[in-house]
């Protein structure tokens, strides 16, 4: 059977700007455990603290499914096996399997460690041995296997041989620089097949935007064992992809990798791990981003609408996630009547709103106006259409200060808002970090008062875009606002050649489509037959 071997938690830790405490490692690991993953490499025990202390904080984590490893090296040149005190570290880690590498390049093996052919050979032997009389399973990951076997392959098979002879579990193969093409890694593995008995893995960096493919075509040739990363993160350009890889072995190949069911998590155990990241989601990513199930074309939207199969290799929900229709100046009736039923809508494809609609999106958009990302005030936009756009508030004015007084200081930022809502008048102001939240917080505290549930409504994402170029600070801005209430997200966004007042039609959107969803739910309660 096919093993999933997941090394996010060390090899996806090296790459750039992403830093996990031990307890995102935890609760990584718990989740990969849900999803399935086979092994979970924890990290690295003899290289910092704080492997060490995941190794031990997970030890009282019931994991159903998973299994944990320790990553290592082989002894170091000079030094006894039992006396190594890598060796003596992936031990007291105490898991239920052990990965290390070794040297496959002959270049490395001179250069890098200074050492003979022969004696890498012994480091290998060496420590492979040893581990196995003292761990369950150990995997050996052949660093730079390709790129050694291109420079010298008798000498790199013989470092398989020696972990083969050593009774390694598995020997995994690594494309270390990434820049091995799926042809080589089939005629490569072909000839590593002759010669090496012991069962085979996969380990691919993306350097050459080969990493999943590269995967995907040794598993053709009978590899059981791929190593990757979720989202693909890792050194330089990263590691195989397995929120592509699985799919790929499932659904396309049909090796059952994973059950249904567990698959079905793929896309939330993505975005889990990119907000433990702290990194924005990729929307582009196969699979599991946003956008990959999303239509934008008239002519696309129509055939999905028909049969999605016309334009999607799969069903989106097999991995968790779904279709969406994108509105803009693109668009045609398709769109509109698709977003319309998305929204609760009732809406014929010949009624003349729909044209009305598709007219003001054109304008809108040509003014600046962008509603892929921003389908709360699309939503506020075809309610406007028909005429059933309820006002909340009546602004009567508002005033921003941003003031400076010392050059070491930081400004000082104050909003003063006026509005009518129901016929009563409420003048307050607050301060922010900055004029836009000044005036965000004065909104918020004006309204409250009469709409509390607007507190349940947080601000957690804000863009500015310059989008006339060559107008130098006159230019016009598009500010697009993603806000939540702990049960849903939803995006609004505003044009003006006033970045403050781009912001306001957008924080006037966000609170406003607030009240109108909560509403709207009211309604279809109080419809619903006891």
């Amino acid at each position: 059977m096919l093993k999933l071997y997941d090394t996010t938690l060390r090899d996806g830790t090296q790459a750039e700007d992403i830093n996990f405490s031990v307890e995102d490692k935890v609760r990584i690991a718990q989740k990969l455990d849900e999803l399935g993953i086979h092994y979970i490499e924890g990290g690295w025990p003899g290289s910092n603290p704080r492997d060490i202390q995941f190794f031990k904080a997970i030890k009282s984590v019931r994991l159903n499914f998973s299994k944990i490893v320790a990553f290592g090296s082989t002894r170091k040149a000079g030094n006894k096996v039992h006396n190594d005190p890598n060796i003596k570290a992936l031990l007291q880690a105490d898991t239920p399997a052990i990965t290390i590498f070794g040297k496959t390049w002959d270049m490395h093996v001179k250069e890098a460690l200074r050492i003979s052919l022969e004696e890498n050979l012994e480091l290998i032997s060496d420590s492979v041995r040893y581990l196995k009389k003292n761990a369950d399973e150990v995997f050996y990951d052949a660093e730079h296997f390709f790129d050694g076997y291109k420079a010298k392959p008798d000498y790199a098979i013989k470092t398989l041989r020696a972990a083969q002879d050593a009774k390694a579990d598995c020997i995994v193969l690594c494309d270390t620089n990434g820049g091995t093409l799926p042809h080589e890694i089939v005629q490569i593995i072909k000839d590593v097949r002759r010669h090496i008995k012991t069962p085979l893995g996969i380990h691919s960096h993306n350097d050459s935007e080969t990493a999943v493919a590269n995967s995907i075509i040794a598993v053709k040739e009978g590899i059981s064992h791929v190593q990757g990363t979720i989202n693909g993160f890792g050194e330089r350009c990263g590691n195989a992809n397995l929120c592509s890889i699985i799919p790929n072995l499932k659904l396309k190949m049909g090796i059952d990798c994973i059950s249904s069911e567990q698959m079905k998590k793929l896309r939330e155990t993505a975005r889990f791990i990119y907000e433990l990241a702290n990194l924005t989601h990729n929307k582009h990513q196969p699979y599991v981003g946003d956008s990959a199930f999303a239509h934008k074309g008239g002519i696309h939207v129509s055939a999905v609408m028909k049969r999605p199969d016309t334009y999607e290799h799969i069903k989106p929900e097999l991995v968790g996630n779904h279709q969406r229709v994108l509105v803009s100046d693109l668009s045609g009736r398709s769109n509109i009547i698709y977003k319309a039923e998305e929204f609760g809508i009732d809406i014929n494809s010949k009624d003349p709103v729909v044209q009305k609609i598709l007219a003001a999106l054109k304008e809108l958009e040509h003014q600046g106006f962008q509603y892929e990302g921003a389908e709360g005030s699309f939503e506020l936009l075809m309610q406007k259409a028909l005429k059933s756009r309820k006002r909340y508030f009546r602004l009567l004015g508002f005033r921003v200060i941003d003031e400076k007084k010392k050059e070491d200081e930081l400004p000082h930022s104050e909003a003063t808002i006026k509005l009518e809502v129901d016929g009563k008048v409420e003048h307050t102001a607050s301060e922010g970090n900055g004029p836009v939240n000044a005036l965000d917080n004065a909104l918020r505290k004006a309204l409250e008062k009469f709409y509390p549930n607007l507190k349940e409504v947080r601000l957690i994402d804000f863009k500015v875009r310059v989008i006339s170029a060559g107008k130098g600070t006159a230019a016009s801005v598009r500010v697009l606002v993603e806000s939540g209430d702990g049960k849903e997200k939803w995006g609004t966004v505003g044009v003006s050649e006033n970045v403050i007042e781009a912001s306001w039609q957008a924080l006037v959107d966000s609170l406003e489509y607030k009240l109108y969803r909560e509403e709207s739910r009211s309604r279809s309660k109080k419809a619903r037959p006891e």
